[in-house]
């Protein structure tokens, strides 16, 4: 329907942490790789609701959001699929914290859920945007995080 035209789609993920401090992520079907748990807002919901559903989808978990850890894109949130298709997505990244549920994959979009301890992040085969979040999320800064703005104006002619 789009062709070879790059989808630009808001996203949500969440991170939840167990008591010793370790990252829950998802082992995704398409392409083997952890990820956060998490996807794409549909039209018209609250990225908060599609934050709580995606988690509960991808993971058997329902959680409360319990703060904003930041909003991101670029570069590292970019994906092709099998069949081709490319998306580049802006992700608004929540911590959650679990109230009910009982942890597993869905069998579908998930393959395995397990929680990791930070340096066995950087051992796995991740998708790239997973390091940016997953240090923001153990980030002692506790104000919602956003990349560093790279983006200038032109300069006008006779400046230099």
């Amino acid at each position: 329907m789009i062709g070879t035209t790059v989808l630009e789609v808001p996203t949500v993920a969440v991170l939840t942490f167990d008591d010793a401090g370790r990252v829950l992520l998802v082992r995704h079907a398409e392409g083997n790789d952890w990820s956060t748990p998490g996807g794409m807002i549909e039209p018209y919901e609250n990225p908060s609701d599609a934050a709580v559903r995606e988690m509960w989808e991808e993971t058997g978990l329902h959680v409360e959001l319990t703060r904003l850890i930041g909003v991101f894109g670029g570069q590292m949130c970019t994906s092709r699929y099998a069949n081709g298709d490319e998306l580049s997505w802006v992700a608004t990244v929540f911590e959650g914290k679990p109230i009910d549920g009982e942890l597993r994959p869905d069998g579908v979009e998930t393959l395995e859920t397990r929680y990791f301890a930070r340096d066995e992040t950087r051992t796995l085969r991740c998708k790239p945007h997973v390091a940016m979040f997953v240090e923001a999320g153990w980030s002692t800064q506790r104000n919602a995080r956003f990349q560093t703005p790279t983006w200038r104006p032109p300069m006008r002619a006779g400046e230099s």
